[in-house]
């Protein structure tokens, strides 16, 4: 599970992928699609969870992929020994054992304790006082066991030479150092030096230089050629043709440049290189942590002349008749593609008796595989025996071959993600067409120019699961689907203000342009794609939004992805707001049990700072009309201020003839407040206070919900001043008051202090000029900017208290009775049904989850292994790491 969680914790962001510009074989450039400014989307449309749950497909199991699960795996493993300080006495250390690892975190057992897990104790590597054993010798350190088991041995001395006799110790470069708590396949850094082995000659080597480091792929340059990419080489770290540098001089190889790159440079340009890799790996080698996973190979039993039958390693969709034709000594050997042309083309390949693709004879027969006839063979139907005796050669023994019905879990139907033969730099959604065996067949999607089917072997170093790229921030080639998705992309159609004629077609950016509409829209991915949203500035704004910044949008969105879309509008939307936080507020609450929706975090700026707060957005098409009225609703503006409907003058819910006021008692989101005659003293004793205080509840429950959620970025200082600022408009909202010039004035604070992008002229003219006839009388005016001070300066005064409470709740920090390491899982659901995640508690008792189990959980473990979406995943992983933090403080030490 360990490795799984590693790997998915590694997750990021969808990566952006341009499909227009290619990669070459060389470079494998990863260019980003840049987004436009206005309302274009910049997500990619690609998502592996919606690809497989709309082709029915299911993704290869993570366990299958051997080499990336090794690639995950800790420097240090389980029974490793290392010297680390007495917890009773920092001046002393005693050796420990590892008993298993978490990231960059030790599970660790004093020598002497046995099969006791009592005393067990966590450390970070990265923190901890550790050492390699023998460190205390060479630095005059008192090694002494802890005081609990002191009295346990007589000889400790004899104790640790048995104990430590053919013990493994921690390398001492992983426990100090800059490679400290690394993974191997973090120590392999750019510029690293490593010798290459020849593709033709076992005896030939030559340094190559790491110029990318992708999750364990490596890209690979040929020393002396660092000026060019034509013949870079793509690897993975584990391959054995890798070596660190000294080791074919430590077995008398050959160190030559290969045959094809030989004549680019001359004689002496070749030495030098060489001399200054050898220089240069001597002051910075590779550490040997990176190749201590490599496979030792076994001996082969070929021999010269034997048939068999190998996957063709220059068009790897066909299997064909091969020979050995070279023995070079007990490990390698050469295999060449039979032709039995005049003059026929070489195609040969250095194997070894566990290299991938070399079949015996009659596999192909027994499979039900096609096997492609040698080129130049006479006969209609190729027939192995008839073959032999044309020949005159024997068929290589079962023996020689490693097991050939072993196929690690894949099956057909399933995904993954693979490299493109044709173009190494390239990895593409590949769906599995057939599992024979070791051999699998796979279809790979996206690609520009149509291929066969290839074929792999299950242990292949070319193929990964499901979401490596994602994690690795590679570039992943997704279906054409998604490609005709992307190059649509969410376009902004018809705005409601024409652009000047003067202005040449060219001039006008390309997504600002209508974007025509294919017949295929409803069948790229219909069910998650939205239909065209429009912006009915007609309607009414409610008393959030402001009317001018409405009339300034697009008139629509859209069609593309629901969750891009809706994202789109309401990030407009929370522009167009007199107060973005507020609106940001409100939008956090809608929500239905019923939808299948998808977290998504938006900001809002507002004087200077930046807020973000998670929302839950609809996935699917049919929900978005729900959704759109469920939002309105909210911010209690007419349902279709934006929805799927086109309102053309008059709105059918006739939402012109409401006031502020009017429309609000319309939505009965409030009590209906009768306001008091102009100039009276009133000091908001009366129907008054009850909705500021109701307004006062609502914000206290978000501010609080952001501090359980780590998605939500809000600093305190930003969150008091926010909410002053707030408290005094949503009073004006509570009574229900127009745009009265008190509000502009605000409100041009706003535009100024928000950062509202530049491309948004400024209206504050404009609406001045269309409110004036509502307005009052300059003294009435004065008096109602004056009349709510009083109240205002009590509920700073109340607001200042809420957030020294919620301050004290921050504070308090979690105490445990007991130890989570003895927890048994009886109490670990007890305690998560004492927290906010209550209803969670029955995934820990049906998952039998103990102490130890909940220490280990992380965010990404929690998310795949309790199947929860991100906001309650991360509800859950907030109240896991007090308990954390709590065992550290009182246990760890």
């Amino acid at each position: 599970m360990e490795t799984r969680a590693s790997f998915i914790a590694t997750m990021r962001e969808t990566q952006h992928l341009s499909p227009e510009k290619g990669q070459s074989p060389a470079n494998g450039s990863r260019e980003q699609f840049d987004s436009d400014e206005g309302s274009s989307i910049e997500d990619t449309d690609f998502n592996w969870d919606e690809f497989l749950e709309e082709t029915g497909a299911s993704a290869a199991p993570h366990t299958s992929f051997k080499h990336v699960e090794i690639s995950l795996q800790s420097s240090f493993q389980p029974g490793m020994k290392l010297e680390v300080a007495n917890k009773s006495n920092p001046d002393t250390y005693w050796v420990a054992t590892i008993i298993t690892t978490c990231g960059q975190l030790l599970l660790l057992r004093y020598c002497g304790y046995g099969d006791d897990r009592r005393a067990d104790f966590w450390c970070d590597v990265m923190t901890a006082d550790l050492h390699p054993v023998g460190w205390c010798t060479q630095n005059n350190k008192v090694l002494m066991p802890p005081d609990a088991i002191k009295e346990k041995y007589m000889d400790w001395t004899d104790f640790l030479i048995h104990d430590l006799t053919g013990a493994r110790t921690a390398p001492a470069n992983l426990l100090e150092g800059p490679l400290r708590g690394k993974n191997p396949v973090d120590l392999i850094t750019v510029d690293s030096l490593i010798e290459l082995q020849d593709s033709q000659n076992p005896f030939q080597y030559w340094i190559v230089s790491v110029v990318e480091n992708v999750g364990g792929r490596l890209r690979l340059r040929y020393v002396g050629l660092e000026e060019t990419e034509s013949y870079d080489q793509w690897l993975f770290y584990l391959d054995c043709r890798l070596r660190p540098v000294g080791w074919c001089q430590e077995n008398k190889y050959r160190m030559d440049p290969p045959a094809d790159i030989y004549s680019l440079k001359t004689i002496s340009e070749w030495k030098c290189a060489l001399e200054k890799s050898l220089n240069d790996a001597a002051n910075f080698p590779l550490p040997m942590e990176v190749f201590k996973d490599h496979a030792d190979l076994r001996n082969h039993f070929f021999s010269v002349g034997m048939k068999l039958e190998a996957v063709n390693m220059r068009e790897p969709f066909h299997i064909c008749p091969a020979s050995v034709t070279k023995v070079f000594n007990n490990h390698y050997l050469q295999v060449t593609i039979d032709d039995l042309r005049p003059e026929p083309s070489k195609i040969s390949m250095l194997c070894h008796a566990d290299s991938l693709g070399i079949l015996p004879i009659q596999w192909c027969l027994k499979n039900g595989v096609n096997l492609t006839p040698p080129k130049g063979y006479s006969g209609q139907d190729f027939d192995w025996a008839d073959y032999q005796k044309q020949c005159g050669a024997e068929a290589a023994p079962h023996l020689c071959f490693r097991n050939t019905s072993f196929s690690r879990g894949f099956t057909k139907n399933m995904k993954l993600e693979a490299v493109n033969p044709r173009n190494p730099a390239e990895i593409c959604v590949a769906s599995i067409t057939s599992v024979k065996g070791r051999l699998m067949w796979l279809h790979l999607e996206g690609l520009q120019m149509p291929s066969p089917e290839y074929i792999v072997d299950v242990e292949s170093m070319d193929i990964f699961p499901v979401g490596w790229c994602e994690a690795n921030a590679y570039n992943l080639t997704p279906p054409h689907k998604a490609v005709l998705r992307r190059k649509r992309r969410i376009a902004v159609v018809q705005p409601e203000k024409q652009l000047p004629s003067t202005v040449p077609d060219e001039k006008i950016p390309h997504d600002l342009c209508p974007v025509p509409q294919p017949d295929t829209t409803g069948t790229i991915n219909g069910r998650y794609c939205c239909p065209q949203l429009y912006i009915n500035h007609r309607c009414f704004s409610g008393p959030y939004l402001n009317k001018g910044r409405i009339a300034e949008l697009p008139q629509s969105v859209g069609p593309g992805k629901c969750v891009l879309v809706l994202k789109e509008v309401l990030s407009m939307v929370i522009n167009a707001a007199y107060k973005p936080g507020s609106v940001l507020r409100e939008l956090q609450l809608v929500e239905d049990p019923q939808w299948n929706f998808q977290e998504e975090t938006l900001k809002a700026k507002y004087r200077g700072k930046t807020y973000r707060a998670t929302v839950k957005i609809v996935r699917t098409s049919d929900q978005v009309a729900d959704f759109c009225r469920r939002v309105c609703a909210k911010l209690e503006c007419c349902p279709n201020l934006f929805s799927p409907v086109l309102v053309a003058e008059v709105c059918p819910e006739n939402c012109s003839i409401h006031t502020k006021t009017k429309y609000t008692y319309y939505y009965g989101k409030r009590k209906k407040i009768i306001k008091p005659p102009i100039g009276e003293n009133n000091n908001m004793k009366s129907g008054h206070v009850k909705p500021a205080r109701r307004r006062k509840r609502r914000k206290s429950i978000f501010v609080q919900k952001k501090r359980r959620s780590s998605a939500v970025d809000l600093n305190a200082a930003g969150s008091a001043e926010e909410s002053e600022d707030d408290e005094q408009d949503a009073m004006e909202d509570e009574t229900g008051s127009e745009e009265t010039s008190s509000e502009l004035r605000d409100d041009q604070t706003d535009t100024s202090s928000a950062e509202v992008p530049s491309a948004r002229p400024r209206r504050a003219v404009t609406l001045r000029s269309s409110t004036e006839l509502d307005r009052p009388p300059p003294t009435e005016r004065a008096r109602r900017s004056r009349r709510p001070q009083p109240h205002s300066y009590s509920e700073a005064e109340k607001c200042t208290q809420v957030k020294e409470e919620i301050k004290q709740e921050e504070e308090e920090k979690l105490v445990l009775d007991s130890n989570p390491l003895e927890w048994t899982v009886t109490d670990v659901v007890r305690f998560i049904k004492l927290t906010d995640c209550a209803p969670l508690a029955k995934i820990f008792q049906e998952q039998d989850i103990d102490g130890q189990a909940l220490l280990l959980l992380t965010l990404p473990t929690v998310q795949e292994c309790m199947e929860l979406k991100l906001g309650p995943a991360i509800k859950l992983c907030h109240q896991i790491e007090r308990v954390k933090v709590a065992f550290y403080a009182q246990y760890a030490n």
